[in-house]
């Protein structure tokens, strides 16, 4: 298969129709780190790839297999490529694949069959028993403003009109069940994706850094006014700061009652091989105050998009607001680097200020961006009898878990 590339053209975002051309020939395949990467740098903007489809992500994902996998017509250059998480069932040579927040494709193309079919074949063979992937396209979108008039008791994102519908999206779930895929725990909202249905987004291109302070709401702005009143210092850190990270981290999580399930070893493991990737592309930020960690963020970055993944904080002295001058540096950084999106991940879909899971969502949205529906995960068992009846046992111990 041909590596050679050419810059991307940006993506018509007009809804496709699937009246199809005749099918062309398509090659598919591994390719190389090399040729994944040039690749990934031609799609670049705002829609360019998740990091969860970088080639070091298999390196962060312990007991997985992988594969790194391209396609494009013959004698061309390549049009879409895929990260392809394995993780064998126990007791057999089957593998449950999985490509995290991908493939990356262009899904506007009417011919997705011409690339889908091959990529299911190729998973086949390779003793896939079921594919989960997580299409690139948008489905609504809520602005921050409509979020905050719409919170009440017992409401949720579904009860609210969306500022914007990707038509794209709409299509593009359609071609997916046509096709005998199923979306991720139904059409429920809060769905039973590995990856977050609903993230929150804070689009950077265009706009200048007094626009981003200006976006911030009016709590915002002065909790980042009182963090700088009161010395709150913030930096960079290293690999070596990562302890402290992961012992606030514990401290979150027994808070705000959540468990990631995550040990020292995975974040060490996952800032190495990041930046062992690409410089700089994982960062640690620390808040200090009076010489004492209160506040750790991490943030990653592939091209024109940048994620704060994972924050965690003290119990005490926040009324210093170390996690609000964390991300205030964060964006003002995101900004710097050029991105034209920055992402602070998943939210959930309520909009009851009485439901514990808002006050994430209140907190976010006062950063002025969006909500942001994608599409979430789909899966489809392969044909065949025993290929069958191991995606039944598989569903069956998810739904244990």
């Amino acid at each position: 298969m041909s590596a050679s590339l050419v810059t991307a053209a940006p993506a018509d975002r007009r809804a496709p129709t699937d009246r199809r051309a005749p099918a062309r020939p398509v090659r598919l395949g591994p390719v190389t780190p090399g040729a994944y990467h040039a690749f990934l740098a031609s799609r670049s903007g705002a829609d360019g790839p998740s990091f969860l489809q970088l080639p070091s992500w298999a390196g962060v994902k312990e007991g997985w297999g992988h594969q790194l996998v391209g396609w494009g017509p013959e004698g061309g250059d390549l049009t879409g490529v895929a990260l392809v998480l394995l993780r064998t069932f126990p007791g057999t040579r089957k593998y449950f694949a999985y490509l995290p927040e991908g493939p990356v494709a262009d899904w506007a193309d009417p011919g997705v069959d011409d690339w889908l079919d091959p990529l299911l074949g190729h998973l086949r063979a390779s003793g896939a028993f079921a594919v989960r992937i997580g299409p690139g396209p948008a489905h609504r979108r809520w602005n921050a403003a409509t979020v905050k008039a719409a919170a009440g008791p017992g409401r949720r994102l579904a009860d609210v009109l969306a500022d914007e519908v990707d038509p794209l999206g709409t299509v593009v779930a359609e071609r997916l069940r046509a096709r005998g895929w199923r979306r991720c725990g139904g059409d429920s909202e809060d769905g039973a994706d590995a990856q977050p249905r609903h993230v929150f987004q804070v689009p950077l291109a265009g706009r200048s850094a007094d626009d981003l302070w200006s976006g911030l709401n009016q709590e915002w702005r002065r909790n980042v006014r009182r963090a700088r009143k009161a010395g709150v210092e913030v930096t960079v850190g290293t690999a070596a700061d990562l302890p402290e990270f992961y012992r606030l981290l514990g401290i979150t999580e027994e808070r705000d009652g959540f468990r990631l399930g995550r040990s020292l070893a995975y974040y060490e493991r996952q800032y190495a091989v990041l930046n062992a990737e690409e410089p700089g592309r994982m960062r640690l930020y620390l808040a200090r105050h009076g010489g004492e960690v209160l506040a750790a963020h991490t943030m990653i970055t592939v091209g024109g998009r940048v994620w704060y993944q994972t924050g965690a904080s003290a119990d005490h002295r926040r009324e210093v607001r170390p996690s609000n001058a964390l991300q205030w540096r964060m964006l003002l950084d995101a900004h710097a680097l050029g991105a034209a999106v920055y992402d602070l991940r998943g939210v959930p879909s309520t909009l009851d200020p009485d439901d514990r899971a808002h006050g994430l969502l209140r907190w976010k949205l006062g950063t002025g961006g969006q909500v942001v529906e994608t599409l979430g995960e789909w899966e489809i068992p392969m044909r065949g009898t025993t290929n069958q009846a191991l995606y039944r046992a598989f569903q069956a111990y998810l739904a244990r878990r």
